[in-house]
């Protein structure tokens, strides 16, 4: 009896795996082509590439509930974090507004019933700044759809990777590259990282999706023709992932362009975007030093791809991982990044969300206000929110995000307005085939208490704080002389909407050495205080998890100018 019911425990644990993970054939062509003493180019269209058959992709088990949007953009801001926790003073687009918001749930109203593709809900408020004490209004917009996650099916893939094999990729997954440090200490290299994270990614693959795989260090290397998971030796291709060793400079054009000319050698029909989902996954540390840096070179690529329906997700490999650059990208139709924390941290939101995040759904958001009586003066959670104009709030992609117990993971857009008055709203939007839609809206300002406004709008202020911090932060440590940091003057400038300041901008340099966490006297002041109220109110949001966000203000708050012994800089020149 108990071997019987040991059997049947067993059995029911291996059909368990079974439904979690995608079962590859062993037996299909092992098709690496990869040398590293010789430059391989794409060939072009083969007449042997494999047929693509009708059969559905399996897909895993979802709960009834109505699934919901985020934005395009950032999907986390693990960067930011993992910098400060190695005691690096992180680059300003490593945390963002969607960044932040994409790490926690958001229940909207229900305004009314929904019975499109996306239902825009919206919440408003009024608050006290906590430092200006000046009043501030607040709209919500919740990104809400009729699609049930049960009935969300994606589309066959065609993926093709390109992974950055580049030198940077050689060094200590918490080290900057252009340090030059050395050590004997063994740190699992970004490369380690990358491939064991290509690897988990691959186990989220079906039969009837393709693969194909491109290298690049200074020059591009077809590794992987695109083919069917289930013509393909999906075992020894993992094994020849984890065999891959860094090497050479960094030519991103060279891959990008590799990986485009993958999908050159696919017969139209089986990239039909109706049928088929055609993307590029970038991997890599995001330092280029070769090749084609201009913005109309691999940004232009980028952007020319997603018209032709090949979208692209980078992914940022290692603290020195430069976010600034990717924020850039990934305003383009389509695209969307986040960083690696660790393969494990990988390997578990490939569980959750892949199927999503190789699915955008809705383009070209817009969101109007058809009345004068109003100002849209800041718009928080958007890639795009630079296009934002007084009337107009433009999101270039939404994704299907997960849903639990009627809350969407990063399911808001925070706008910030001049008066709390009336708004007529008017919304349009695409779907994938190009279709239009609008919807319209009257919206009575009033002040609310709704626990999810209040919540974004306390994630907002900690995202403004950091920015404006590592804006004054940033400029001490490329040898610029900054303003003191009187604690009046910090008080006024740092909840300031951080594009509005004339010194937000893009770093010169995409190759960089580390800068030293540092925190003046003025900003320990301003975290000290924010850090009390951001405890008060966090209070409120039972089962919701704020532990990045209070270990960041606690690092910062711990760190010490005397205590690591860094010169100071007093210079009190004011500009």
């Amino acid at each position: 009896m108990h071997r019987l019911l040991l059997f049947l425990f067993l059995t029911t644990l291996t059909l368990f795996a079974m439904a979690k993970k995608q079962t590859h054939h062993e037996g299909g062509v092992d098709d690496w082509d990869y040398n590293a003493t010789i430059e391989q180019r794409i060939t072009k269209k083969s007449k042997n590439m494999p047929m693509v058959t009708m059969a559905a992709v399996p897909m895993m088990k979802m709960s009834v509930e109505n699934m919901g949007f985020s934005v395009g953009g950032a999907k986390d801001s693990d960067n930011f974090y993992e910098n400060l926790k190695n005691r690096y003073l992180p680059k300003l687009k490593s945390i963002t507004y969607e960044g932040v918001f994409y790490d926690h749930y958001f229940k909207s109203p229900k305004n009314s019933k929904c019975e499109n593709l996306f239902c825009p809900s919206y919440t408003t408020a009024i608050r006290k700044n906590l430092y200006t004490q000046k009043e501030e209004y607040f709209v919500t917009v919740g990104l809400d759809s009729n699609i049930k996650q049960s009935d969300f099916k994606r589309k066959r893939l065609n993926i093709v990777v390109v992974l950055d094999i580049s030198g940077s990729m050689s060094s200590p997954f918490d080290k900057y590259y252009y340090d030059r440090k050395k050590t004997n200490e063994p740190k699992m290299s970004k490369m380690e990282i990358a491939n064991r994270s290509l690897v988990g990614m691959i186990d989220h693959l079906a039969d009837e999706d393709k693969l194909g795989i491109v290298l690049f260090d200074n020059q591009a290397y077809n590794a992987k023709p695109i083919r069917l998971i289930k013509k393909t030796n999906i075992k020894a291709i993992k094994k020849h992932i984890l065999e891959l060793k860094s090497r050479g400079g960094t030519n991103w054009s060279a891959g990008y362009k590799s990986g485009l000319a993958l999908f050159d050698t696919l017969e139209e029909k089986l990239k039909n975007p109706n049928i088929y989902e055609n993307r590029i996954i970038f991997l890599t540390d995001a330092m280029p030093n070769r090749g084609e840096l201009r913005e109309d070179g691999l940004f232009g690529m980028v952007k020319d791809a997603s018209k032709k329906g090949i979208y692209t997700t980078f992914i940022g490999v290692g603290v020195d991982f430069n976010n600034d650059l990717v924020e850039s990208i990934s305003k383009t139709k389509g695209a969307n990044y986040f960083a690696v924390h660790s393969d494990e941290d990988f390997l578990k939101r490939m569980d959750e969300e892949f199927d999503y995040m190789v699915t955008p759904l809705v383009f070209d958001l817009k969101l109007q206000l058809l009345n004068s009586n109003n100002k849209i003066e800041a718009v928080y959670g958007s890639p795009e929110a630079n296009r934002a104009t007084g009337e107009i709030m433009y999101v270039n992609t939404l994704f299907p995000s997960p849903t639990k117990a009627g809350k969407t993971k990063g399911g808001v857009i925070l706008l910030k307005v001049k008066e709390p008055k009336d708004m007529k709203l008017q919304v349009n939007y695409k779907d994938r085939s190009g279709k239009s839609y609008q919807s319209s809206q009257t919206i009575t300002f009033k002040n609310s208490d709704d626990k999810n406004i209040q919540k974004a709008i306390l994630l907002t202020d900690f995202v403004t704080l950091m920015q404006n911090y590592l804006l004054d932060a940033r400029q001490s440590c490329n040898d610029k002389v900054t303003r003191g940091d009187d604690i009046i003057i910090l008080k006024q400038r740092c909840m300031i909407y951080p594009p509005d300041r004339p010194n937000y901008r893009f770093i010169e340099s995409w190759e960089r050495k580390s800068c030293p966490l540092k925190v003046s006297p003025g900003y320990k002041k301003l975290f000290s205080i924010f850090s009390r109220e951001f405890k008060r109110k966090i209070s409120q949001f039972e089962n919701d998890s704020f532990d990045k966000e209070l270990d960041a203000l606690n690092r910062l708050l711990e760190s010490s100018l005397k205590k690591d012994n860094i010169k100071i800089d007093d210079w009190n020149s004011r500009r």
